[in-house]
Formats: structure tokens, C-alpha cells, sequence
């Protein structure tokens, strides 16, 4: 679109990856932010997530009420913090896309999304369009498991549905499905002895969890579902029978009921093989993130296949493997798409994203707008 200021969009962005704002860290971007979005005239709120959660800053509401109230308000949301190695980020442009140095991540996961919502901001009011209210929630802690969007007051959110920008893939993609996760956190006490003088008076802790393991599905379960262990530690010395260890696992699924019935299935394995050893099995579970399901007909999705067809993009629904603030809000019972933002190599040194891109996204989260008033 003609009116859209690519330079302004790209120097935009540049100036926010250059503001450190690793995880748990957010308190210097979150001011910036609040000074920006307060100067393009919106009201600014914030919730108590940094009491909360004990991170660097709040989650920020921010409100640009609509000239037109004809349609629900909507809101977008981004987030606020990046990866490790985020400090002292230096963006570079060559061949029409834009980089870190090769020290860091760039942070266009997610502050890409961001310059965007800024720009369509200044679109808005420069082109004198019909808009409904429009909230941007910007969150912390989303790269530490959705930290900052589970914490949110909701209260503050008046939009019936929205859109999360923080997807990796093509501009136009939609993801209108994301799993279910849950934690399983076990320990295993055995019993300890000296491993050379009197092993047969020990329970081996290490043992019992072994045996546990080989006995569980890993890995990839079926099309919807997967299970990890993540870390497995304990012991002491090689002269010590280890009578403590912890498991930490994870298990995914698109289905309810098919992560439930994984995670049941690691309790009742490790409390079987450790009751048939002499030793105790201590098994939490916990649920990390709900999942959701959206269709083409609920209204968010069948407005941004319409606004990416306007824009000519390709609007693919996708299935997505992980979570992201979407899960969160979708539990909350806001109906929300996580629309794709065309970075690539995200949480790496080689992550980069394309100008065109970002032009195209912009053209195509504006065009929603428009659509969510008729």
C-alpha cells in the first residue's frame, strides 16, 4: 500500500531491537513503550504482572478508541522481551532483509509485530480511516512459558477477540490450532549405602527412574501428540547407591484428553516400577498452557482469510506444535488467531526477517482492522 512508510516502519523496528530487553528483563523497553504508544495518543494501562511474577516490568494495555462503533473491538498482541543472547543488539540491513551482527538474536520474534502496530497507529490516523477500538497488549515473559500473558488482567481487555502476531512462517498463515501442555515433575527416593562395601543395602534411585523411562512412549506419539523428558538428574558420588533423582518431562497434544491420558500414563509408570523396587515416587502435574481450536468460521479467522485474500496473500490455516500468548487468551475465553509475522531463524544468531514482509503484514493487519468495523 502506497500509504504505508516503509522507512519509518524499518527505522522503527531498528530502534527497538536496540533496547536490551531479554527476558525478565523488560523494564527498559516497557518505558519506551508506554512513552510511545501515550504520544500517538492512546490511554496506557498496566497491570500488576511484575508484582506478580516477579519479571521486569507490567503487560501493557494499550487503547486507541475507534472513531467508528459499528463492530466489536479487537485487540493485537506482541511481546515485549526476546532470548538470550539479546543485549547490545546490532541490526543490519543487506539484500532487503534485516540481521543482527552475528553476536546476538536480531529480536524480530516479536518486535517485529510491534513496529508494526506502531505503524498502523500512524496509518490510521494519517489516512483518516474507519476504525473500531483497537487494544495492542504488549506482554512480558513470554519467552519464559506465556509468563506475562497468564498474569494479564483481563479486565483490562475489552476486545470480544483478537489476534497474537508471533508466528513463525509465511505472512497470510494463520494458526488456528495449538496443543495443550503439561509438565510432569517426579522424584524418586531410594535409598542411599556405599556402593562398594554394602550396594545390595541401597536403592538405586538412578535405577528405579531408568527403569521407568524405558517403559514410556517418547518422542513423537502420534500426529497430535508428543512427549519429552527434558532433564534427569541426581547422585552424588560414584562410591554413594543414589537415593534421589528428579525427572522432568513434558507431553503435548492437540486433544485434551490424548495429553491427559499421556501424563496419567508417566504417573502410573513411575509409581509401578518405583513400588516394585522398595522406592517412593513422588509425581506433580501441571498444566503449562491450554490448548485451543478455532474454524474458518469464527469470525477472526474468516476476517483474516478475507483481509489476506484483499491483500493477496495465500491465508493458510495451520496446526502449530507449540504454544504462545494465543493459548493463554484463548483459555480466557478470547477468541484468538496467531497470525504468522515472516521472521526466520527466530532464537538464533542468524535470525532475520524481510523489509517486504513487514510491509506485507502491515498491509494485511490494517486491512483486518478495516474489516473487523464493516
Amino acid at each position: 500500500m502506497s500509504f504505508i512508510n516503509e522507512e519509518r516502519l524499518v527505522e522503527q523496528f531498528l530502534e527497538l531491537v536496540k533496547i536490551d530487553s531479554e527476558t525478565k528483563h523488560e523494564g527498559k523497553i516497557a518505558n519506551y513503550l508506554k512513552d510511545k504508544f501515550l504520544s500517538l495518543g492512546l490511554k496506557v494501562e498496566e497491570d500488576n504482572a511484575k508484582e506478580a511474577t516477579g519479571f521486569g516490568a507490567n503487560n501493557l494495555i494499550c487503547t486507541l478508541d475507534g472513531n467508528s462503533h459499528t463492530g466489536d473491538g479487537i485487540f493485537f498482541s506482541a511481546h515485549m522481551d526476546t532470548v538470550v543472547p539479546g543485549k547490545n543488539i546490532k541490526p543490519m540491513i543487506k539484500d532487503g532483509y534485516i540481521t543482527s551482527d552475528g553476536t546476538t538474536i536480531l529480536g524480530a520474534d516479536d518486535k517485529a509485530a510491534i513496529a508494526i502496530m506502531i505503524e498502523i497507529i500512524h496509518i490510521l490516523k494519517e489516512q483518516n480511516a474507519n476504525y473500531g477500538n483497537v487494544q495492542f497488549l504488549i506482554s512480558v515473559g513470554e519467552e519464559s512459558g506465556l509468563v506475562g500473558a497468564k498474569a494479564i488482567d483481563t479486565s483490562l481487555i475489552k476486545a470480544k477477540h483478537g489476534y497474537v502476531v508471533d508466528s513463525d512462517g509465511e505472512v497470510g498463515n494463520i494458526v488456528v490450532q495449538a496443543p495443550y501442555q503439561m509438565k510432569i515433575f517426579t522424584e524418586i527416593f531410594g535409598k542411599s549405602a556405599h556402593a562398594g562395601v554394602a550396594p545390595v543395602k541401597g536403592i538405586s534411585a538412578i535405577n528405579v527412574a531408568a527403569k521407568a523411562i524405558s517403559k514410556l512412549k517418547l518422542g513423537r506419539i502420534d500426529k497430535e501428540t508428543t512427549a519429552n523428558i527434558g532433564y534427569f538428574k541426581g547422585g552424588k558420588e560414584t562410591n554413594i547407591v543414589c537415593d534421589y533423582v528428579e525427572v522432568l518431562a513434558e507431553a503435548r497434544s492437540l486433544q485434551k484428553d490424548k495429553v491427559t491420558k499421556v501424563v496419567n500414563e508417566f504417573k502410573q509408570t513411575f509409581d509401578q516400577v518405583a513400588k516394585s523396587n522398595e522406592a517412593t515416587a513422588s509425581v506433580d502435574i501441571t498444566e503449562v498452557y491450554p490448548g485451543f481450536q478455532l474454524d474458518k468460521t469464527d469470525v477472526v479467522v474468516s476476517k483474516a482469510i478475507e483481509a489476506a485474500e484483499i491483500c493477496h496473500l495465500k491465508p493458510t490455516l495451520l496446526k502449530s506444535g507449540g504454544g504462545s500468548d494465543a493459548n493463554i487468551f484463548n483459555g480466557f475465553g478470547f477468541p484468538t488467531a496467531n497470525l504468522a509475522v515472516g521472521y526466520e531463524n527466530i532464537h538464533t544468531k542468524k535470525e532475520r526477517i524481510a523489509i517486504k514482509n513487514m510491509v506485507d503484514l502491515t498491509e494485511f493487519v490494517f486491512k483486518i482492522i478495516q474489516l473487523h468495523v464493516n
